[in-house]
């Protein structure tokens, strides 16, 4: 039972925020109500935050600073005008410019889009670097439009979107639905309306500015941050070892790449349709030609290998995943929010699973969370260990205000350290805060310790 901390009543202020907002915030109140409960152990023990309630420093904190909505208004093919919704969410610039991808997804609300961007400004603090969190997006939906189509939507989004930008006070980049294509075609628009070649998406294609590895980065930093947590922890490396994923985008292929570069061997990756087990370990570049050039249903994998496993959607089992059934030492969620659930977490510790890193936002449950860390699993949470593609889009501004261009080996090197530093920094203030081991409260009081000094010092 919670109780009031210093003066602050962590469960009113939850319930608060709750009658304050909709319906469709839910994500956004599961990620906040996780955030408020880890960082009780950071009140019970640090002077300094009884200030907090006098510089309502907890409401500021999951009050966005604004919130952008508008039309965008579009030619298809046909002709014909589409409307969509364009959305950014300026969550907190307390440590730096705002900072967060754009998705464009049939799925995308404000609730979802509150839900990122919180979970954006806490990953940032985690990385040292000075940005702080955002996100935004469109309901569009990039499946089956032509190149003219998604180019025709970028335009008119950009047009509404560069009203609200800029290199020193938010830097958007891309996320589910936006690559490197999308960019590409949002920084040309962008470039025609204000004839400036300057740092205002990050994730760009390289002739425009954009960082060598942007792509890989994510992908790389969680299994970067898991090598080092698995040392930490005492446990076996992942050479030799089964691992399984979900997903089929950026962050799953190159997680997938990674982890076979380092003698591991992934067996599994999903898209929306269904999942694709390979015993044998995934043909990682007939994935990424089905996925990145052909873009087609992982289904096609099987013309290829008969032997692979193909699970349709209609398969899976009811509240699970089937990524999750298949016995593996670490697991890597790398789809969307809400993906493991309380089932597929206890699947995964009957069958001896070691480890679990997030490589998608939020991507298990709050039951299964909190399955796994009453387990003798490792959690690594998505805020710690997907901060990889944020560090580099820092690493791309930098490079960008300095007109300079750094080699792949010099960003790899970087990434590599930064994602080492936040696994290091989340392990030490988890024991020092009496939660050793639990990688989940100690990146949220990390983040929170960064961010919400920042904000004390805006007001003192």
């Amino acid at each position: 039972m919670l109780e009031s901390i210093h003066n602050i009543d962590v469960k009113a202020e939850i319930a608060k925020l709750k009658n304050l907002n909709c319906a469709e915030d839910d994500v956004f109140f599961q990620a906040m109500e996780e955030v408020l409960l880890s960082i009780l152990p950071l009140f019970e023990s640090d002077e300094f935050y009884t200030k907090m309630k006098s510089h309502s420093i907890l409401k500021r904190l999951v009050t966005p600073d604004r919130i952008i909505k508008f039309k965008v208004t579009w030619f298809d093919d046909n002709q014909n005008v589409q409307v969509n919704m364009g959305y950014r969410v300026q969550f907190n610039n307390s440590l730096g410019p705002y900072k967060g991808g754009l998705r464009f997804h049939p799925t995308v609300n404000e609730g979802i889009l509150k839900f990122l961007g919180f979970e954006q400004i806490l990953k940032n603090a985690l990385t040292g670097l000075p940005i702080g969190g955002g996100k935004g997006g469109s309901n569009f939906d990039p499946r089956g439009k032509s190149d003219f189509e998604i180019m025709k939507f970028c335009t008119a989004f950009m047009k509404e979107l560069s009203k609200y930008i800029g290199p020193r006070i938010d830097v958007p980049a891309g996320d589910i639905g936006v690559g490197g294509r999308e960019i590409g075609y949002l920084f040309s628009e962008y470039k025609k309306m204000t004839s400036s070649f300057e740092g205002v998406l990050t994730g760009k294609p390289s002739f425009f500015g954009g960082s060598v590895m942007r792509p890989e980065a994510t992908g790389y930093g969680v299994i970067y941050f898991t090598r080092r947590m698995l040392e930490l922890e005492g446990k076996e490396s992942l050479e030799g070892k089964i691992c399984t994923v979900s997903g089929a985008g950026n962050v799953a292929l190159h997680a997938i790449e990674k982890l076979q570069q380092l003698g591991a061997i992934p067996v599994t990756c999903s898209d929306s349709r269904g999942t694709i087990y390979d015993a044998r370990g995934v043909d990682l570049p007939l994935l990424k030609e089905l996925k990145l050039q052909k873009r087609v249903s992982l289904e096609v994998y099987k013309e290829e290998h008969p032997e692979a496993e193909y699970i349709p959607v209609s398969q899976y089992p009811k509240e699970g995943h089937a990524v999750w059934t298949i016995p593996c030492y670490a697991a890597f969620p790398c789809a969307t929010q809400n993906e493991l659930t309380l089932l597929d977490a206890n699947t995964l510790i009957d069958n001896g699973c070691h480890s679990v890193s997030e490589g998608a936002n939020m991507p298990s449950t709050a039951e299964a969370v909190h399955t796994m860390l009453k387990s003798d699993m490792c959690l690594a949470p998505a805020k710690a260990a997907n901060a990889g593609g944020v560090a580099t889009s820092s690493f791309e501004m930098s490079q960008n205000a300095s007109m300079s261009k750094w080699t792949r080996d010099e960003v790899d090197a970087k990434l590599e350290a930064v994602m080492i530093d936040i696994c290091e920094n989340v392990s030490a203030t988890a024991k020092e805060y009496g939660v050793e081991g639990n990688y989940v409260d100690g990146a949220n009081i990390a983040g929170f310790k960064r961010v919400s000094e920042a904000m004390m010092a805006e007001t003192i």
